[in-house]
């Protein structure tokens, strides 16, 4: 029998392909902007709009593939599951568009791009694209088509690379800071156009077989994680959106420039701390149909208890990695103007670390079907976040949010942990928990006390306490990758 742990790494690394080589290629694009964006304000336009696009992105999909992955599960028709789900999706999408088609001016007034209401069209066709394909891509998975599903998305990424290099280095003035906001976001409309080209088949044989019965099933299993995601899209990115519109004055130019420069200083730092962020990604692409593929395992709970362990080990090294060796990570950011924000990405990182461990666990109410739960864990924590935000953003800045969406990830950490216990248990294993996420911090901590200074021997200190730590996981989880009869 083939080793569960081993197949969900292996998947987990395919479909790391399109979304960790795709981010690190996105990387590339975070010295692109600090480069030609002299201002961080203007970087901080960018930022701000695309921190919309996340909220959009939930809103737009309403849960449909986690409904679809869950309810293939129990229908035998699948192509139906299928159909219903990407129907719903097309239709929200279409009247979507049709209401920002008419309104487009009056939400650019209010997000204070009043002369820039194009801003406002782009980015909605470009949400309106990747959610319709959303899709035909989670069938991909759901098929185990994991190499046609990486080709497609680094396809889309590669597109982006291309046209951003070629509009930000070759074409943009950088005395129209705006005319490179344009360049950006045609850039990435021209970019998603790609995967529903290549996807074209499923748009092509499309049958128009809508089970009303079934789309209302889907829905109403779907609408707990649609509140849930935007909630906790609220958790990611609303801090980006708050900076702006709290230490904006409401008065004058130069007051609205320094509170995008706060905005584009906390994002390209932010970036740094993406690389768990990335990790998740990739591990969520393959751990949400092998979750449920193990229904019927009588050991699944045995399995999402070791997955838990290897998962925690994962993000904690990401974390050490990121955090001990900042003087190299920095430099991706090609502008010291940033640099006064670096302060923050240690902060991230360990938010991010935490909101791993919560979405890892977060299986329990999927599998049980009490969806509910996570919309009350994900409203707990945009509730949590919006009143720390409003209370500390005007007297820290983006310190505040940082130090927000550490409290507030491992406060949800925490919630789903309680609640898993009580109406779905599973054992994991809070030894090694404490033991892997109390090593990291324990090595962190060491490291932080300065015994080198800045150059080659902090360098091979702080690895070696890297490597320490990687040692540590490795004999501990060494057993798992052994052939099982």
């Amino acid at each position: 029998m083939a080793n569960p742990i081993k197949q969900l790494l292996g998947q987990t690394a395919v479909y790391g392909l399109s979304s960790i080589v795709g981010r690190l290629l996105n990387y590339l694009l975070v010295p692109l902007y600090t480069a030609v964006f002299a201002n961080p304000s203007d970087y901080g336009v960018v930022s701000e709009l695309y921190a919309w696009v996340a909220f959009l992105v939930v809103l737009l999909t309403f849960g449909m593939e986690t409904s679809f992955f869950r309810f293939l599960q129990d229908k035998e028709d699948k192509e139906k599951v299928f159909v219903n789900s990407f129907l719903t999706v097309i239709g929200i999408n279409v009247l979507f568009f049709a209401v920002l088609l008419f309104f487009n001016q009056n939400i650019a007034d209010l997000m204070l791009y009043s002369e820039h209401n194009e801003y406002i069209i782009l980015l909605g066709a470009i949400v309106c694209i990747d959610a319709v394909t959303a899709l035909p891509l989670a069938k991909l998975r759901a098929e185990n088509k994991a190499f046609k599903f990486a080709g497609i998305q680094l396809s889309s990424i590669g597109v982006n690379i291309i046209l951003n290099l070629v509009f930000m280095i070759g074409l943009f003035d950088p005395a129209r800071p705006e005319e490179g906001v344009l360049f950006i976001l045609f850039a990435n409309l021209f970019a998603s156009l790609v995967k529903p080209i290549l996807l074209y088949k499923h748009f092509l044989h499309l049958r128009f077989n809508f089970d009303k019965t079934l789309a209302k099933e889907m829905l109403w299993y779907a609408f707990p994680l649609v509140i849930a995601g935007f909630a906790g899209i609220i958790n990611e990115t609303l801090d980006r959106i708050l900076l702006k519109h709290l230490l904006y004055d409401g008065t004058t130019q130069v007051s609205l420039k320094i509170a995008e420069a706060q905005v584009g200083i906390y994002s390209a730092c932010y970036k740094l701390a993406m690389l768990v962020t990335i990790l998740l990604q990739a591990y969520r692409y393959a751990a949400e149909p092998f979750f449920f593929a193990q229904l019927k395992n009588q050991d699944k709970n045995k399995v999402y208890s070791k997955v838990m362990n290897v998962f925690i080990a994962m993000v904690c090294l990401v974390f050490l990695v990121v955090s001990l060796n900042i003087d190299f990570f920095k430099l991706f950011i090609r502008n010291e103007a940033y640099y006064v924000g670096l302060k923050v990405v240690p902060i991230l990182l360990l938010a991010n670390v935490f909101l791993g461990i919560y979405y890892n666990q977060s299986i329990w109410y999927k599998l049980s079907g009490q969806t509910k739960f996570g919309a009350f864990i994900a409203i707990g924590g945009a509730l949590l976040t919006v009143v720390l935000n409003v209370v500390f953003i005007p007297l820290y800045g983006y310190m505040a949010s940082a130090w927000a969406t550490l409290i507030v990830y491992a406060c949800q950490m925490i919630a789903s942990y309680l609640l898993g216990q009580k109406h779905y248990p599973i054992a994991y294993n809070l030894r090694k928990f404490a033991l892997y996420l109390g090593g990291a911090l324990l090595v962190y901590f060491i490291a932080s006390f300065e015994l080198f200074s800045a150059g080659i021997m902090k360098t091979f200190f702080n690895n070696t306490l890297i490597l320490g730590y990687l040692l540590m996981v490795y004999k501990l989880e060494k057993s798992l990758f052994r052939k099982t009869a």
